[in-house]
């Protein structure tokens, strides 16, 4: 028979032993989020996007540049401006092309992490450099502070409640930058609030094959999110299934103005997947990612024509910044009643 005192010893002795293995487990495969979340600078290489949009990383990745002729980048702290060389290269033509269609500029949201994979907080895609966000909300006539990159809140196109565009908000403009962002080979994809694909969907007039691209997603009502294919060099880089074959404004657009996508989370406490995934969870090549070396410094793979003062272009003013629309595309077109059922109100889960 042990004594009490040796039981105790014992016990204490398994204890620190499991500890000690639940650190080594934990410091052999950590969270992935904490891993990539605290690289600053991509790797030194050539670009190539491993695994898939929700479950990846990439190499050989660029900045755009805070601040161009046609775009300013948001929210800075994040340190979220990186993406695949292609990625960057389309926002900044993207850019160009919107404010030649009459639209003042560009603030850019998140597009990739320096090395991608899972991000500390909010999106679930996002990890190989190929995702990027653009608010709705134009460029304002000036260059914002820090702060007000950090602090200025983009105003929602949707009625939380209907779930439709809010109509005094809506511009030709608005078509335009998004019809402008689908024309590009390179973009697979373009996610949007379903009020804002239901508005293109009663209100495009001629062509409509660009429509095919323009997918109906939550949230998604306060900027626009686009998204490239796999590019050459990306063996490893897992493609999405192709858009579906028509302009996406039949049934499956019905399917959103119905109750079932809008019912309360049944586990709304549930740990988010990037919350919960362990490196091993990634690629394999992705444990390579974190290893390779860094660039001397961010000034060397950052791109973008940083303009100035002698690269005009049509801006709104300061004041018009919490919302509304350009002064040269006030005019807007009400949402037409169609055969669609309309959901309830209910609470977001």
């Amino acid at each position: 028979m042990f004594s009490r005192l040796a039981r105790i010893v014992i016990l204490i002795g398994l204890a620190v032993t499991i500890a000690l293995t639940a650190l080594i487990d934990a410091n052999a495969d950590p969270l992935a989020k904490d891993m990539f979340g605290a690289e600053k600078l991509p790797t030194v290489g050539a670009p190539k996007s491993y695994g898939f949009y929700s479950k990846g990383c990439f190499t050989g990745g660029v900045a755009i540049a805070t601040d161009g002729p046609t775009w300013q980048a948001m929210r800075l702290s994040r340190n979220r401006r990186w993406g695949h060389p292609t990625m960057i290269k389309l926002i900044e033509k993207l850019s160009h092309d919107a404010v030649e269609d009459g639209w003042p500029g560009l603030l850019l949201g998140d597009i990739s992490q320096p090395r991608g994979g899972p991000m500390l907080s909010g999106h679930a895609s996002h990890q190989i450099g190929l995702d990027a966000d653009i608010w709705f909300t134009p460029m304002p006539d000036r260059r914002l502070t820090p702060q007000e990159r950090e602090s200025i809140q983009p105003r929602s196109l949707v009625n939380e409640k209907t779930h439709l565009v809010i109509d005094r908000y809506w511009t030709p403009a608005h078509e335009r930058i998004l019809k402008r962002a689908a024309s590009y080979p390179e973009v697979e994809r373009i996610l949007v609030n379903p009020g804002i694909k239901k508005k293109l969907c009663d209100t495009v007039k001629g062509d409509r094959t660009w429509l095919a691209k323009v997918r109906p997603f939550w949230g998604h009502d306060y900027h626009f999110h686009v998204r490239i294919g796999c590019q050459p060099g990306s063996e490893g880089c897992k493609k999405q299934a192709d858009v579906p074959e028509g302009d996406g404004c039949g049934k499956p657009l019905a399917w959103w103005f119905t109750e079932e996508p809008w019912r309360p989370n049944e586990n709304p406490d549930a740990p988010k997947a990037r919350d919960v995934m362990k490196l091993s969870a990634l690629p394999k090549a992705c444990q390579m990612v974190l290893n390779a070396p860094s660039p001397k410094s961010e000034a060397l793979v950052t791109m973008g024509d940083t303009g100035g003062s002698d690269n005009p272009v049509a801006r709104v003013s300061v004041p018009e910044m919490a919302g509304s629309t350009p002064a040269a595309a006030s005019a807007f077109a009400p949402t037409p009643k169609v055969d669609i059922p309309m959901p309830p109100s209910r609470p977001r889960g």
